[in-house]
């Protein structure tokens, strides 16, 4: 197979958050495990990312004992990486991981939608891979602005809009699994 499954900060980090909301977790939750459980049926490499912010004393520094990754989602990764900047490329062996097992295509999916999922597709795609970004097996939290609150889905409408086309296709889960056990080759 010439793609790869990125898990990115599917991690315990998250739970410390003020925002993190179960409700939306347990709609995340079943299209991150159809991917997984696809992407080991078709022999696909599953990478799990994980994020680390040494020294920021908070859920993110390795030594808060909270960066390790969700049971909700646990599987046995070919590679796990840590970074520290907010793709999964900048500062960890990624690339040259893939390259080596001639990986051209990335699922992206994950933690969290508008930040190192949009961030890693943007740059995976600068660096020549193709990449389907995994929507709804991407999770994000509503944020607030100048009093203005976008939800999770305005949020991730966001990300599908400014991704689409330029730097991924915007593509399911349901749809990705499909293609992955029928073994077809996706098409850009």
């Amino acid at each position: 197979m010439t793609s790869a499954l990125l898990v990115i900060d599917a991690q315990q980090s998250f739970i410390s958050r003020p925002f993190w909301d179960t409700s939306l977790v347990d709609q995340w939750v079943p299209a991150q495990r159809a991917l997984i459980e696809a992407a080991e049926q078709a022999g696909i490499a599953i990478v799990r990312i994980l994020h680390a912010a040494p020294e920021s004393h908070g859920p993110f520094d390795p030594e808060s004992g909270q960066v390790y990754p969700l049971d909700d989602v646990a599987f046995t990764p070919a590679v796990t990486f840590i970074k520290t900047a907010h793709n999964a490329f900048s500062d960890t062996g990624l690339d040259r991981w893939l390259r080596t097992r001639q990986i051209t295509r990335l699922a992206i999916s994950g933690i969290r939608t508008e930040q190192c999922c949009e961030t890693t597709a943007r740059v995976a795609s600068d660096l020549g891979y193709q990449v389907d970004f995994v929507s709804d097996a991407t999770l994000t939290f509503p944020m607030t602005r100048n009093d203005r609150t976008w939800s999770a889905q305005d949020i991730r409408s966001r990300t599908e809009l400014v991704l689409e086309g330029r730097f991924a296709r915007i593509i399911d889960a349901a749809s990705l699994c499909r293609t992955w056990t029928a073994n077809d080759t996706p098409t850009p």
